[in-house]
């Protein structure tokens, strides 16, 4: 009976196997082996030879992906964190008012179904220093215009653009996934804390977010991966240049398709698939630290 059910098992994982085998496993697969190429021209199939750590070297050796490196961290490290916080007191928020709860889930849940380029053209409007909607509202305040992206920016102002631009569409499915959540945890431990007198903080603290730990384990982690892989928002706010000066702002993902453009090259090819390689690692490391801490802190 329990082969049989193994089986069953097996014949409905098949399709998405399937899928993952083809555009998961076997890119992944063959970006490692490009990554020893040695003058590897896709264009004509050619390779010089194998080298073992060549090409990794060249990646490493370059400032311009070092700088892409601290730009993917600052967005990873800043960016997960604030949202999966707003991210939670928003979906408390919408708890209190279940009438009103799918309505909003609806409005929350649009950004992520918009294509991140189009939405990204629409923030840099919005942070243009002459006519964008961020300046305005500061000047209510006394606050001078800021060049947030333009041609006299600098890292500081454009590091932030894209931090506020990142974090408002993240949010959308984060609600999503915390409001369903917050819906299948028992009412009798909200109606206990009424009885106790708990104040709304310590029923945020102590009920909501442990019995959704779990959750917010696959959450942070699926975050963690997503912001590593920045390219769109980037992309989208700041167009083909990524910044100013040109490409201040790429990165990791960005830097990879850089040097894939240049399939004239020779080299090039393997030099991002080597990049890639390490932001493979770079995820895989994070995201298991993230399971070995989650440990202790996760209640299932």
């Amino acid at each position: 009976m329990e082969t049989k059910n193994n089986w069953k098992a097996w014949l409905y994982l098949a399709p998405m196997l399937l899928l993952m085998s083809v555009f998961t496993f076997y890119p992944l697969i063959n970006a490692f082996i490009i990554s020893f190429y040695k003058g590897y021209m896709p264009l004509r199939n050619t390779v010089e030879g194998f080298t073992l750590l060549g090409n990794y070297l060249v990646i490493l050796k370059r400032p311009e992906f070092w700088n892409a490196v601290k730009n993917t961290f600052v967005i990873a490290f800043v960016s997960v964190p604030i949202s999966i916080f707003l991210s939670l007191l928003i979906s408390t928020a919408l708890k209190s008012i279940p009438k009103l709860t799918k309505f909003f889930q609806t409005i929350f849940f649009l950004p992520y179904v918009t294509n991140a380029i189009a939405v990204g053209m629409t923030f840099a409007v919005m942070f243009n220093k002459t006519y964008g909607l961020v300046n305005l509202i500061l000047g209510w305040f006394g606050i001078t215009a800021i060049d947030w992206i333009g041609g006299t920016s600098n890292w500081g102002t454009q590091m932030t653009a894209l931090l506020v631009f990142t974090i408002w569409e993240s949010l959308a499915f984060k609600i999503l996934v915390f409001t369903s959540g917050m819906q299948n945890i028992d009412k009798q431990y909200y109606d206990a804390a009424k009885i106790d007198s708990a104040s709304k903080w310590t029923v945020f603290r102590r009920i909501t977010v442990p019995l959704l730990s779990p959750i917010i384990l696959y959450i942070s982690i699926t975050s963690m991966i997503g912001a590593l892989k920045a390219y769109n928002t980037v992309i989208g706010l700041f167009g083909t240049k990524m910044g100013n000066p040109s490409y201040s702002m790429i990165t990791i993902v960005a830097f990879v398709y850089k040097f894939r453009a240049e399939l004239a090259s020779k080299g090039y090819y393997s030099y991002a698939a080597a990049a890639a390689i390490i932001l493979f690692l770079i995820t895989v490391t994070f995201s298991l630290i993230q399971g070995v801490v989650a440990k202790k802190r996760v209640h299932y």
